[in-house]
């Protein structure tokens, strides 16, 4: 069984610590309760439940401090992290938001050089605090060259830090903000740690109407010394960048969460509901939607579980992490709003009703794709990776499957964030070559017209500089990439053939779609437009495949799960 089912804890785990950790946070959530999580989320209140029991069970400390911290056995591993990103967002984006901004503001403290900042952190973890990241300010959004936060140098060798931050999460509570600035006097970059309880630091409001607190704090000469700077100059800079490529990986790990369990209560409601003198689940068009829901939600798991190891093995050779984990982010969140819009599209107006999960998941999947850089960011990222992908392989070793008890000791030591265009991936076409299923040979014949599309039809250098015509070519080149980790991790999770047909079918839907995009822009040349047509393609039907899915897969969810309702 692929999908997370809390009354099995059907996920495998290299130790008996972690095992036991995530056992309790499921514990702890279901005892809660679908009705006290459904009062708490619609009277807003943040969870200071769920941080207590974080506190006393050490759940932070075990998860985020790294290897030389801390107890003997701690280590920083991307694995159990994102067992408990998906575990947590099954319950709800509250409790995966505050893991997951804790995550980001710790962060800088790691990737930076004060040891002192680093040991004071320790402490905070044990006694169970909840930290933040503050990057972003209102008035230059995304634009985090422009930050406004300034620290002014002081005769006595101190600082004054001025300025204010928006839209960071848990900045009510935070025991440590990494806070990002320049230096007054030089314009270098600066991050440097401050407290939400000091007097100096305002918490002016939440900017949204959310049970997550989503604050917007400012500084008012806040006191800082040497002892609170992590990090100055260029490698300030690197260190945010490399927080959040780690960090956003959660995304698509709460985003699955959410999806399994939306996914429960929607079986449950169309398989025992006749209308029309017919079962929800007899009619055509529901089978055929929650058959591409399931397809879609197993896809990115697979995929996912798959970027793990290539996040774990990462290494100053080996940067391919930095197009699988956007991916996780941008890809896995997206897919996510199509589960859950196919899924609303059977349950319809159940969907609205206050009393059910669904009604969380609706709303809070379309957080995920828009938060730490949205999708139209994190493609722009994707592409610069698409010449090399294609067109110059580099060999390397097989990659194992990653879930032993490891450090993640690169993750802290990434290095400049920059030539993202000079990292190379090994050939695509070994995981596409080691199937022979219908579906996957049809997308094999995709993928290589839209080859021949970037070769012979070459968009001209205006097309170059148009971001809206590369955020179309790709999603197609996301749609490969994507589809092979899936083949990778086929025969590591042990995938059945039906399954991964099944998925190819979405998939190369999803393809003609956007090559009918490609084939629409105005700006087209005749070659451009016939050649993009060549991409479209129709899956192999396969009504036996479809039905033996839905039946041992689909239909036999129905009754698997369902949340206790005190």
């Amino acid at each position: 069984m692929i999908l997370f089912n809390p009354k099995l804890h059907n996920r495998k785990y290299s130790d008996e610590k972690t095992k036991n950790l995530m056992q309790k946070t499921i514990d702890f959530l279901e005892a809660k309760g679908l009705k006290s999580i459904k009062k708490d989320w619609h009277e807003k209140k943040w969870n200071f439940d769920f941080v207590e029991f974080m506190k006393e069970n050490q759940a932070f400390a075990t998860l985020m401090t790294p290897k030389g911290y801390g107890p003997e056995d701690s280590r920083w591993d991307s694995y159990r992290n994102s067992a408990f990103a998906e575990i947590t967002g099954f319950y709800g984006i509250t409790y995966w938001y505050t893991f997951q901004v804790s995550m980001l503001g710790l962060g800088p403290v790691w990737l930076g050089s004060n040891e002192e900042v680093k040991q004071k952190t320790v402490r905070l973890l044990q006694e169970g605090r909840v930290f933040a990241f503050g990057l972003s300010e209102k008035e230059h959004g995304a634009d985090i060259y422009s930050t406004d936060m300034m620290l002014y140098p002081q005769a006595d060798g101190t600082y004054k830090a001025n300025g204010d931050k928006y839209y960071i999460g848990n900045g009510n509570e935070a025991a440590l903000v990494s806070t990002f600035a320049k230096m007054a006097d030089t314009g270098e970059y600066v991050w440097f740690n401050v407290d939400s309880k000091h007097p100096n630091y305002e918490l002016i409001k939440n900017t949204v109407n959310e049970q997550n607190y989503v604050s917007e704090y400012a500084l008012h000469d806040y006191p800082i010394t040497e002892a609170d700077i992590m990090e100055k100059g260029d490698k300030a800079w690197d260190n945010m960048l490399n927080t959040i490529n780690f960090c956003k990986f959660n995304l698509g790990w709460g985003a699955i969460g959410m999806c399994t369990h939306a996914f429960y209560e929607a079986i449950d409601h169309a398989a025992n509901r006749n209308v029309y003198g017919k079962w929800v689940t007899d009619f055509p068009h529901v089978r055929r939607l929650f058959v591409d829901a399931y397809s879609r939600l197993c896809a990115m798991k697979i995929f996912s579980e798959r970027a793990i190891d290539y996040m774990r093995s990462a290494s100053a050779d080996d940067r391919r992490y930095l197009l699988y984990n956007p991916m996780v982010k941008m890809k896995v969140t997206s897919e996510g709003e199509h589960v859950i819009n196919h899924l609303w599209d059977i349950i319809a107006a159940k969907g609205f009703e206050k009393e059910p999960f669904f009604e969380v998941a609706a709303h809070e999947i379309r957080m995920l794709p828009k938060l730490e850089g949205t999708v139209h960011v994190n493609m722009a990222l994707i592409i610069k990776f698409m010449n090399n992908y294609f067109f110059n392989a580099k060999e390397f070793p097989a990659l194992p499957k990653r879930m032993d008890t490891g450090n993640d000791d690169f993750l802290f030591n990434q290095g400049a964030t920059k030539g993202l265009s000079s990292v190379q991936f090994h050939d695509y076409s070994i995981a596409y070559n080691s199937v022979n299923l219908p579906n996957v040979n049809v997308f094999k014949q995709q993928i290589e017209a839209f080859k021949a599309f970037l070769v012979k039809a070459t968009p001209d250098k205006n097309q170059a500089k148009d971001i809206d015509y590369l955020l179309s070519l790709g999603d197609c080149f996301t749609l490969v990439a994507y589809g092979q980790l899936i083949l990778e991790n086929k025969p590591l999770m042990e995938v059945e053939d039906d399954l991964v047909d099944q998925i190819f079918d979405v998939m190369i839907r999803d393809f003609s779609k956007f090559a009918i995009d490609i084939h629409t822009k105005p700006s087209n040349s005749d070659k451009q437009k016939e050649m993009a047509l060549g991409m479209i393609k129709a899956p192999v039907p396969n009504p036996e495949r479809f039905n033996r899915i839905w039946e041992k897969e689909v239909y036999a969810l129905k009754g698997q799960y369902k949340m206790n309702d005190e």
